[in-house]
């Protein structure tokens, strides 16, 4: 795997596997924890710059499930229940999702009529145009300075590119039966994955930068970690080195090359705010209103009194689910389809016997960021 455009998206459509059936740990994020952040952002933005014709919005990795028009419902909201409060009339909304081209648009636009009915419901003055932008928010999307209000939930872990080892492009040097950071992964593989990271948000921050206005604000979310050096012992490597541990499984029964898995990265990196906090200061367009790590539940079955997860099974199967409706197409890419269904039944029991273990979480990062106006 090099560059991800071609390969990565989440899985469409609205059937079982689809991501829109197997998003709900993404939707409990965006009304729990990124709400609060969006409302107050939108809002200051809505003080500030007071927009009095056209308010711009993008959604940056938006998918296609019913989680994107619900992050566009929360910012329009937002804006309508301001605009009530400060009797001003309703501006024309603007909201441009954006994600890579291979991304379900189709299964997206047929959900824009019921959006338009709710929000008019809403709000009858409410005037709202929506359009699609397929590209890599590693490149420009819009107009210089033309948004007002940058959103991307869930997306912002996901690189541009596998980082390249120092002997191929196609997997990282000596990185062997892993597919991302493990505790038997090098200090290379480390090393590799943070210097992409560096260098995508680096990239990420200045392009945002020439096309939000001044003063305009950007909320980003996205899995993360603390600042333990030992992240590879954390959840939001452990979910995926599972999967590791299911694709070996399957090289040990002769049901797949090695090879196959030596070579296949993720393109994905959790950062720790201590190292997104410099990065934001040496771009030096955007300061940071706020920056929030939340620890999430893998998932929502129940607990007993130990935090244990009490139906392991069935939490395995909806793990697996997340993560194969997140993940099936580039895997299915590079293994090919054959695989599949016995991949990620195995990677449910793994999931399931793993969650008994002990309580299991991850880290969410919530940043708000604001646009330095000109001087």
């Amino acid at each position: 795997m090099g560059r991800v455009r071609s390969t990565l998206c989440m899985t469409g459509g609205t059937g079982d596997a689809s991501y829109a059936q197997n998003s709900l740990l993404q939707r409990k994020a965006l009304s729990k924890i990124t709400k609060p952040l969006t409302e107050a952002a939108i809002k200051e933005l809505y003080a500030t710059i007071k927009p009095q014709t056209r308010l711009v919005i993008a959604d940056l990795g938006c998918s296609s499930g019913p989680n994107t028009f619900l992050a566009v419902s929360e910012l329009v909201d937002a804006v309508g229940e301001f605009r009530k409060k400060a009797t001003r009339n309703s501006p024309e909304i603007q909201t441009n999702l954006n994600d890579l081209p291979r991304n379900d648009f189709n299964t997206l636009f047929r959900s824009v009529d019921k959006f338009n009915q709710k929000a008019k419901a809403v709000d009858e003055d409410n005037i709202y145009f929506v359009s699609g932008v397929p590209g890599s928010f590693y490149n420009r999307l819009f107009p210089s300075e033309s948004i007002h209000f940058i959103h991307s939930s869930y997306a912002r872990h996901w690189l541009s590119q596998v980082p390249k080892g120092r002997t191929n492009d196609a997997g990282l040097e000596r990185n062997k039966g892993n597919i991302y950071i493990a505790n038997s992964s090098p200090q290379s593989v480390w090393k590799a994955y943070l210097r992409q990271f560096q260098t995508d948000f680096a990239n990420f921050l200045k392009i945002r930068s020439r096309e939000n206005k001044p003063g305009g604000r950007m909320v980003l979310a996205f899995v993360g970690k603390d600042e333990s050096p030992l992240a590879s012992r954390q959840e939001c490597c452990a979910v995926y080195n599972l999967l590791a541990m299911a694709l070996s499984g399957l090289v040990a029964e002769g049901l797949l090359a090695d090879s196959k898995v030596d070579q296949f990265n993720l393109p994905k990196y959790n950062p720790s705010p201590q190292e997104i906090m410099p990065l934001v200061r040496k771009v030096g367009s955007f300061e940071i209103a706020k920056l929030e790590n939340h620890e999430r539940q893998w998932e929502s079955c129940p607990q007993d009194a130990d935090g244990r997860t009490s139906n392991a099974l069935q939490s395995g199967q909806n793990v697996a689910q997340t993560i194969r409706a997140v993940a099936e197409p580039a895997l299915e890419k590079h293994f090919g389809d054959a695989i599949m269904e016995e991949l990620f039944t195995r990677y449910a029991k793994l999931v399931a016997k793993h969650l008994t273990a002990e309580k299991r979480k991850f880290v969410l990062n919530v940043m708000q960021l604001t646009k330095k106006r000109h001087r």
